[in-house]
């Protein structure tokens, strides 16, 4: 696999439709796609839609009426000459094309290797390329508009003007060290050490900020937790706003798992109706309990279901101390239309203050699956456990990507021991190992800094040997 090929592959998923789309990059795009279609007149004009024919190259008859668009290097996605050829969607249209661009010189394409060429050529970083991948698999509109602002850079240019002031930091200390005799000035210890602490801050809250990136890229569980018959196949319809879970009068009736997802605030959110915990009265029933417990243990948040219309049971009581430990925790008082008989000092040593210190938060709402009353305070409790910090900012300013995470730790691990040691005074030559330890997970992020970068900065800022 070199750069020198020209690779082809179908851009669009597999299947009929009205169109699907074959797609070329390299330098021999062009000559293939002209010798595969018939057009009315050439050249082809580029970035311009242009109507052909796919013809057998055997016999010369039309298969196809197609739309070619050219791009010429570097203004494509591949940073190389690319054509896109849309054809009618029928699979075997598609496959046969290929083989044709094969056999004209053609490669074959990898998984992913279109977007490989345009990060070795300069197009993208490693941060947009990551963002398309999540751009193709989001399943929610904020979703993809959080990639979309990555894809366009965003990561990289929230990195940048960190990076900046580390690279300045550096030039400086370097500039003190090797060009001494011209007179360069030494920075000062307190100004070091403010660089440092600001530059910690804000990546710092960067990392901290992954927790709620990585729900938006990845989505939560929820398990609907509670004794048979409180409501719980109901509210989970409730939250769907479809009839997914059977409802009946009978408890019992749910006796495996029944899992959907639903858009809760752009956030993708798997709910996950349980059996209700009882002691079993068949093998059905017990496997059912069985995995409820499983899924409690398994799900990133828990949702206790209680009947507000009847006086709190010791099953509630040992079903709280179970979840208790395990997370973050809703309790919905369901049946809120009917009298209660539930009161708050039933979980009161629950959710208190000294138990809140010690623990998950517990958050109480009362519902009614019946009239909807209760319903939205429950979707809004839910997404504030869910994602806590998604007021950070701007769609793409914050990271969802575990590897950008590690990085930018591995930077602040640098930084922290880089100002340690301003603090202790220690020779510039020594600081110096800890600003590159903090500046090279940051180069993988946004790209490469190279020697040159650091030499025109010293000598355009500092103006060394005039």
């Amino acid at each position: 696999m070199t750069n020198d090929d020209t690779i082809v592959a179908i851009a669009t998923p597999p299947g009929r439709g009205g169109m699907g789309v074959v797609r070329l990059s390299g330098e021999r795009a062009m000559e293939i796609a002209t010798g595969l279609i018939r057009f009315p007149a050439l050249p082809l004009e580029t970035q311009r839609a242009t109507l052909g024919e796919f013809c057998d190259p055997q016999s010369g008859r039309t298969l196809d009426q197609v739309v070619v668009t050219c791009f010429r290097r570097p203004h494509s996605y591949t940073a190389e000459d690319v054509v896109e050829i849309s054809c009618h969607g029928a699979p075997v249209v598609l496959k046969f094309l290929v083989e044709c661009c094969l056999k004209r010189g053609a490669r074959a394409a990898e998984p992913g290797e279109f977007t490989m060429r345009a990060f070795l050529n300069g197009r993208l970083d490693l941060t947009q390329a990551e963002a398309i991948r999540d751009l193709i698999e989001s399943r929610t509109l904020y979703q993809a508009r959080v990639a979309a602002q990555q894809m366009e850079g965003a990561v990289s240019a929230r990195l940048k003007p960190h990076k900046q002031v580390l690279v300045d930091l550096i030039a400086r200390l370097e500039a003190g060290i090797d060009f001494a005799e011209d007179d360069v000035a030494v920075m000062e210890w307190e100004e070091i050490r403010s660089r440092l602490d600001a530059l910690r801050a804000d990546l710092g809250r960067l990392v901290e900020g992954y927790e709620y990136g990585r729900i938006v890229r990845e989505g939560l569980s929820l398990a609907i937790v509670g004794r048979p018959n409180v409501g719980k196949s109901s509210i989970f319809n409730r939250l769907l706003n479809e009839d997914r879970a059977i409802v009946t009068a009978t408890p019992g009736t749910t006796r495996d798992l029944v899992a959907e997802s639903a858009n809760v605030g752009g956030i993708p959110l798997r709910f996950v109706d349980t059996a209700g915990i009882r002691e079993a009265h068949d093998v059905a029933e017990r496997i059912g309990v069985e995995k409820t417990f499983q899924a409690i243990a398994d799900s990133d948040l828990r949702l206790l279901v209680v009947d507000s219309s009847q006086p709190w049971t010791e099953e509630d009581t040992r079903l709280l101390r179970k979840m208790r430990p395990l997370g973050a925790l809703l309790i919905a008082c369901n049946k809120s239309d009917l009298p209660a008989r539930v009161r708050n000092a039933d979980f009161e040593p629950f959710i208190s203050p000294e138990a809140a210190a010690t623990a998950a938060p517990v958050e109480v709402v009362w519902t009614s699956a019946l009239s909807g009353d209760g319903l939205p305070q429950l979707r809004e409790k839910i997404l504030a456990l869910a994602a806590p910090a998604r007021d950070l900012g701007a769609e793409g300013e914050f990271i969802t990507n575990l590897r950008h995470q590690q990085l930018l730790g591995n930077s602040l691990q640098a930084l922290a021991k880089a100002r340690r040691a301003a603090e202790e005074h220690v020779p510039h030559e020594m600081l110096l190992i800890d600003l590159y330890d903090a500046l090279r997970p940051l180069d993988t992020l946004t790209g490469a800094t190279y020697v040159d970068d650091l030499l025109n900065l010293i000598f355009s800022t500092f103006c060394v040997g005039k």
